[in-house]
């Protein structure tokens, strides 16, 4: 039920943390887009340098997979901090320290010996990266006012415009053309000029700990709970996705250890009166609807990334730059959706637009199941539907987020923001686990692609449910 919360409670008075000049919430989107980028170009890129990578360090394709799994893990354990060191470094100093964590990962993996380095230099960048995400986009909720909120968050859309479109070419160019090293040094002068641009342009509020309020504790249980947990659940998911099995010991255990633990932490955080996770955001219709939205969606949608790259190397034989421009047109799509759809969310209905765009990605996604069983289409038979797909994509995702968060307390944005990171992950994961099982057991042959195709249209279909719940219009 949604609390009388936003209704009854008349607006905050203006101050410092509500009502920001406009050019300082453009200062803020800057930095943070050109951090976003680095992150969302690594991940793209390194995702096509995965089986050269195998071949360099003279090591099975699960061993290599590593260096994604403990990016993942690393990512997983540092989100659920992301509010408590906000109240307690200030988010400027918290989002520097990300920069630098990420920046000098890139570096020690370049220099990597062997697939062991590579793996733990993977994991510090890890660390970086789950600040970037959750921090970035809690100053940005906060600078920007309820009416600015959808032309903000758009504009945290554009590094999902140059990821998919520039990362996947990229990455195949610097495999094919370049040497491996390149895959992580691309992210220095990226690194090097958002820390220069954080250092100037970002405002430096004063931590909580220091600007009056009382200093913020850590919810040490809830962090032994959920870090390990998430970790935890994330490796099992992820081993047995790479096995198609879930039955093993090595699998099943770490996925049933880490439900157990996320299970202690949601009755601990609805409990105590400062957990590390506030979960009594839930309570809220809007942002509740929006969480479930995601969940559905980002599970289809990021599980059937894993696909198409598959699909072009292992079923028609292309080499990993081709893989990364048939890729390209469906980024370029999300982007300039997104771009589109998160402006237009300040203005209509989000019930009207949200479970339209559901719809449009199911279907794109179910025709894409269609044209990968068949033998030696045409490409452009498989891109046509996929672009269609990228336009429900792009008027989900960040429109959706933009939803749920909106009209909450400036206090509770650093919350939100890490809530919908955490969840983002767990669920991208859950997906990339769902697919590749289907995959595994239907074979990757074009009948295979067809049916994880498909099981990736049904989960984006179900999120047309929750989104129905989303406000139908502007309070």
């Amino acid at each position: 039920m949604e609390t009388g919360a936003r209704a009854a409670k008349p607006p905050a008075p203006a101050t410092p943390a509500v009502s920001i000049p406009s050019n300082a919430l453009n200062r803020t989107v800057a930095v943070v887009i050109v951090g976003s980028v680095m992150s969302v170009l690594d991940m793209t890129i390194v995702n096509v340098a995965l089986r050269h990578l195998s071949q360099t360090f003279r090591v099975p394709l699960e061993t290599i997979q590593w260096t994604a799994t403990a990016y993942t893990l690393a990512l997983a354990a540092v989100i659920p901090t992301a509010a408590w060191v906000m109240a307690r470094i200030g988010a400027k100093r918290a989002y520097l320290t990300a920069l630098t964590l990420f920046t000098c990962g890139s570096l020690l993996a370049a220099c990597a010996w062997n697939a062991d380095s590579l793996i733990a230099f993977r994991a510090l960048q890890g660390l970086g990266g789950g600040l970037l995400m959750p921090v970035g986009m809690a100053m940005v909720m906060r600078a920007a006012d309820r009416d600015r909120m959808g032309r903000a968050m758009a504009l945290l859309g554009l590094p999902v415009l140059v990821g998919p479109v520039a990362g996947p070419v990229l990455g195949g160019w610097l495999v094919d053309a370049a040497s491996w090293q390149w895959i992580f040094l691309v992210n220095l002068p990226v690194g090097a000029a958002a820390l220069v641009l954080a250092t100037r342009l970002l405002p430096s509020a004063a931590p909580a700990a220091t600007a009056g309020a009382a200093a913020p504790k850590l919810d040490v249980p809830g962090l032994l709970m959920l870090s390990p947990g998430l970790a935890a659940l994330l490796f099992g998911l992820a081993s047995g996705g790479a096995h198609r099995d879930f039955t093993t010991p090595g699998t099943l255990i770490p996925t049933l250890v880490g439900a157990a633990l996320i299970a202690a932490f949601l009755r601990r955080a609805l409990t105590v009166r400062a957990p590390l996770l506030d979960l009594r955001l839930l309570q809220d219709r809007t942002f509740a609807a929006g969480i479930v939205t995601l969940a559905l969606f980002t599970c289809g949608y990021f599980g059937s990334m894993l696909l198409t790259p598959m699909y072009w190397q292992q079923v028609r034989g292309m080499s990993a730059t081709a893989a990364g421009l048939l890729g390209a047109p469906v980024g370029l799509v999300v982007g300039t959706t997104m771009q589109i759809a998160a402006r237009r969310v300040d203005k209509t209905s989000p019930r009207r637009l949200i479970p339209t765009g559901v719809l449009v990605g199911a279907s794109g996604m179910a025709l894409t199941a269609l044209q990968a069983g068949t033998v030696d289409v045409a490409p452009w038979r498989i891109v046509v539907p996929a672009m269609l797909m990228g336009v429900g994509s792009g008027m989900v995702l960040m429109p959706t987020m933009t939803t749920a968060g909106r009209d909450l307390p400036k206090e509770r944005m650093a919350a939100a923001s890490t809530a919908l990171s955490i969840n983002a992950q767990i669920w991208a994961s859950v997906g990339t686990a769902l697919v590749s099982v289907v995959l595994g057991s239907a074979g990757p042959n074009p009948s295979g692609f067809r049916t994880a195709y498909a099981v990736a249209a049904v989960l984006l279909a179900l999120a047309v449910l929750p989104a129905l719940l989303l406000p139908g219009r502007r309070a």
